[in-house]
């Protein structure tokens, strides 16, 4: 496609109906010029494309949602998901699947946190990325969402998020900006709320300054479905094309404001010639490929069982095929597997505990309780007593049914359905060897924790989920899950608590960068389980840790090494974890962020070395003043362990920046400022009189002198000083003498 020529040959009118859909799935083809339409469809952990002509969506495998798959911590196992999508979409003939989502789980109540990755932005931005790799190595688009701060659906198409830059940058951009680089999707897809009062379907900030001309982003942004607000400022922003169509009449408005000189036509150009080159890389039909959908759920199933956290276990796992075993739960048998709103998927099957485990050994089924109401059936109740009365081991399948969260509301409490709670208290007083495995899209509160043997965080697991659970109960498979957010003890713990959900359409991140594990860390608050827990059946040992450097300049690459040894009787896998720690700085800083991760095999014995590979970012924090990221010189701990409360190892390096940031003088400028200039505090304290030396007595009260006047603006020193030297023509001169050195 020579796309110069068309947007040459095109008419005004032609141009401008590109940058909306034709209708709610398909790009607008030209057929005076040739141009095809090409299909986007919902996603990401699953192809949910309409069928054609009816109601409905196809049948296609449901793989297990983003708060599962960050569990993994794995980008090979995110990749293999990635490419089993991509295969569906061209199976079907759609061209850009709408995923990943990067958004950060800013509150646990958030009815889509499902569909995102973590509260880490780092965690987040590397598992998006291999997700994008994955599909895109098929030659299908992805498009990453939403692009940015779409952390609650309360009022989701109206909210503006009130942020700081830094906050902005570290958390909330940093997600997208890892996938970014190091994926380069597609398209990438805008959220439905503001941004300190701009939204984000028009914000030229987000989707010019930073995406592209910072970051280089050189592919498509559209709307997320009815996001537009003003269509000629989206177009002028940097919003290429409005999904879904809008009957022409958005296209209208940009075509009179282009012939009234409102709107300069090079932007519809711009628009254009994005849409064109989208197009053009879907226009030639893909070799086709055979959808084994069989194949797929069995994957779906793999992925799952690499995903799950054992978040507790007193020796009653794995189960054993000889021992009398009860399944109880609604969930064994019609487990809950996805979530609700856009991305759910049309399952070739399901897979149920109660289904997987005849394979393997007979064991008894209650229901227990009813997911439609929140209200103890109590003949369900007795069954299952009964059951778990009579049995070695009791498994309770609970969790959150789809009405508790979904895309379009969000959560109003942290509270499992009462009546699964009173289920468990009543099991508990019959059994005591009672296992729970949990559904459920985000944290949840736990008042069982102490009551019950194990727990088994499966998340919401896709269509395959009884199987992966029937494995890692039995030890087939040995979990190797650690949590990618953070389980408070109650609400009330959460950073975002008291700013959440806001006041009508605002809604102040006044929690800044104290974001999940950050906040807990800060603020020595002991949740109830940690970002990056999760146990094994088997034990794990650290040793041996090394660095490259033990100082090295910004632009180095800080290398470390760490050996791994699996100290126990059975094959599993470890992510190890590394912080950094700033040890002293002028800004505040989290006590701790994850910088790196890698998860490794080991057989029982076997020891490993992992390695990670640190740059100036790792280091760095973004600096408003300079709109940059900067490292201060100074030492850093470098943590590695299994959580971030489980710190093995540690070791300091020195890291020293290019260029300090110049600190410019003013009068206002306060005195312990100055004094902590070698220079401002020679000529300052020449001028005030100090430094001398005289008795004990007398350097004790010019010590506390020293201390008053440090609070002190420069200009105030002319009030309280008696003292010639001492003029605002002198202290000018000194304001310029020490910015003229900077």
């Amino acid at each position: 496609m020579n796309i110069d020529k068309l947007i040459s040959e095109m008419t005004l009118e032609e141009k401008a109906s590109l940058l909306s859909g034709l209708d709610f799935w398909h790009t607008k083809p030209i057929d005076r010029l040739s141009i095809d339409k090409i299909m986007v469809s919902d996603g990401p952990h699953g192809l949910r494309k309409e069928k054609e002509g009816e109601r409905g969506s196809i049948e296609a495998t449901c793989f297990p949602t983003a708060s599962s798959l960050a569990c993994s911590f794995d980008r090979s196992l995110l990749e293999e998901l990635g490419k089993a999508l991509g295969s569906e979409c061209i199976a079907e003939n759609v061209s850009v699947i709408l995923g990943p989502g990067a958004n950060i789980k800013r509150t646990p109540l958030c009815g889509r946190n499902f569909e995102y990755f973590s509260e880490d932005p780092y965690l987040s931005g590397e598992m998006a990325a291999s997700h994008i790799k994955g599909v895109q190595s098929m030659g299908v688009g992805t498009s990453l969402k939403h692009f940015a701060c779409n952390n609650q659906e309360y009022r989701r198409m109206s909210v503006s998020a009130q942020i700081d830059e830094r906050t902005l940058r570290e958390i909330y951009l940093a997600s997208f900006e890892i996938a970014v680089k190091k994926a380069k999707p597609q398209t990438l897809m805008c959220s439905y709320n503001k941004i300190n009062g701009e939204y984000s379907s028009q914000n030229k900030k987000l989707l010019t300054d930073i995406l592209r001309d910072e970051w280089g982003f050189n592919g498509l942004v559209m709307s997320d479905w009815g996001a537009v607000d003003d269509r000629v400022k989206g177009v002028a922003a940097g919003l290429d094309l409005e999904m879904p169509a809008s009957g022409g009449k958005n296209d209208n408005i940009v075509i009179e404001a282009v012939k009234s000189g409102k709107l300069d036509e090079k932007y519809v150009d711009i628009c254009a010639r994005r849409v064109l080159e989208l197009v053009d890389k879907h226009c030639d039909a893909k070799a086709p490929v055979s959808w084994d959908k069989e194949k797929d759920h069995e994957l779906a199933g793999k992925i799952e069982s690499e995903c799950m956290v054992l978040l507790k276990n007193d020796g009653v796992l794995p189960l054993k095929t000889d021992e009398s075993i009860a399944f109880i739960g609604e969930f064994a048998e019609n487990p809950r597997y996805q979530g609700g709103g856009s991305s759910h998927i049309n399952s070739y099957k399901v897979t149920s505990a109660v289904d997987a485990v005849k394979d393997i050994c007979e064991v008894s089924f209650a229901r227990g309780y009813v997911t439609d109401k929140d209200e103890t059936d109590k003949a369900l109740l007795a069954q299952a007593v009964e059951a778990a009365s009579k049995c070695d081991k009791a498994v309770l399948f609970v969790g959150l049914p789809e009405s508790f969260e979904s895309e379009g509301f969000d959560r109003k409490h942290l509270r499992m359905p009462d009546c699964q709670l009173e289920l468990i208290d009543e099991v508990c007083k019959v059994n005591k060897n009672v296992v729970i495995v949990l559904h459920n899209g985000a944290p949840i509160e736990m008042p069982f924790a102490d009551k019950v043997s194990a727990i088994l965080e499966g998340y919401l697991g896709g269509e395959a989920v009884g199987k992966a659970q029937v494995d890692v109960l039995f030890g087939k498979v040995n979990p190797s899950g650690k949590l990618a957010e953070t389980f408070p003890r109650k609400l009330s713990d959460n950073p975002s608590y008291l700013n959440y959900p806001g006041e009508g359409d605002i809604v102040k991140y006044n929690e800044g960068i104290f974001v999940g594990y950050r906040y807990y860390d800060k603020k020595e608050i002991e949740p109830l389980f940690p970002f990056g827990f999760g146990l094994s059946y088997t034990t794990f040992e650290y040793s041996d840790i090394e660095v490259s450097h033990d100082e090295l300049d910004e632009d180095q690459i800080l290398t470390v090494r760490v050996s791994v040894k699996n100290t126990g009787s059975v094959a599993g896998k470890e992510v190890v974890e590394l912080y950094v720690r700033d040890t002293e700085s002028s800004v505040i800083r989290p006590d701790k962020e994850l910088k790196g991760f890698e998860k490794t095999y080991l057989l029982p014995g076997e020891t490993k070395q992992v390695v990670f590979k640190l740059d100036k970012r790792a280091f760095a924090y973004f600096d408003t003043s300079i709109m940059d990221w900067h490292i201060e010189y100074g030492k850093f701990e470098i943590l590695v362990g299994s959580s971030s409360r489980d710190i093995k190892l540690s070791k300091s390096v020195y890291v020293a920046p290019k260029e300090e940031i110049p600190h410019r003088y003013t009068l206002n400028s306060l005195c312990c400022d100055v004094f902590a200039n070698p220079l401002g505090k020679k000529l300052l304290y020449k001028a005030l009189g100090l430094g001398k030396k005289g008795s004990k007595e007398e350097q004790a009260v010019e010590d506390f002198k020293i201390l008053a006047l440090g609070e002190m603006p420069l200009h105030s020193l002319v009030s309280f000083i008696p003292n010639d030297k001492i003029s605002r023509a002198t202290l000018s001169e000194l304001v310029d003498i020490l910015n003229a050195e900077a």
